[in-house]
């Protein structure tokens, strides 16, 4: 190959290089984008909804100042499962441009079936993302009232998720939602 062509695939694989850079970062940076509150709110149906009972909780206000935002509860943290996390949620996309929960009435006739959808993924990933901030192992059980000691000890020994038992505790339960068809463990 002659001096030219070799500047030719040099000049392409820079290139390539180059676009390979921009494309991560704006990939990354729509993920990022797209991983906060305010976009998170920015539908109406969430804004309207959920987002105002979450506001009424000790997950929203809280002597310590923590406040857990939509997607520290709703997007894991390691990339790998945040992208599947995303391309989950172009689902939810697909239905807020066809309107299927677009006024407050078609949210509540659907809220149990999404609930469930959201409580189903959380049991699938032993609760991922509650455990980011409440871990069994940081859990002083002794300061803790003995009702929920207790709770917790047969939590770990039965292998109960967080979700099996914290139904209702960042958001209103559905109507029709029936504690006794879903006792932990089972599912």
């Amino acid at each position: 190959m002659n001096s030219g062509g070799k500047r030719g695939v040099l000049g392409l694989l820079v290139v390539g290089i180059v676009l390979g850079i921009v494309l991560w970062g704006g990939f990354n940076t729509a993920m990022e984008a797209t991983n906060t509150e305010q976009f998170c709110i920015s539908c109406h149906e969430m804004e309207e909804n959920v987002y105002q009972e979450l506001q009424d909780t000790i997950h929203f206000t809280n002597r310590t100042g923590v406040r857990a935002t939509c997607p520290d509860c709703h997007v894991p943290k390691d990339w790998v499962h945040k992208v599947v996390r995303k391309i989950k949620a172009s689902n939810e996309v697909y239905h807020k441009l066809l309107g299927t929960i677009d006024t407050p009435e078609k949210f509540e006739a659907k809220r149990l079936q999404l609930a469930q959808n959201v409580w189903k993924a959380m049991k699938d990933t032993d609760s991922r993302e509650c455990r980011n901030c409440h871990n069994y192992d940081s859990m002083d059980f002794s300061r803790q009232e003995s009702r929920s000691a207790d709770s917790h000890d047969e939590a770990i020994e039965k292998g109960y998720t967080c979700i099996d038992c914290h139904k209702g505790i960042a958001h209103s339960l559905p109507e029709g939602y029936d504690p006794a068809e879903d006792m932990p463990g089972e599912g």
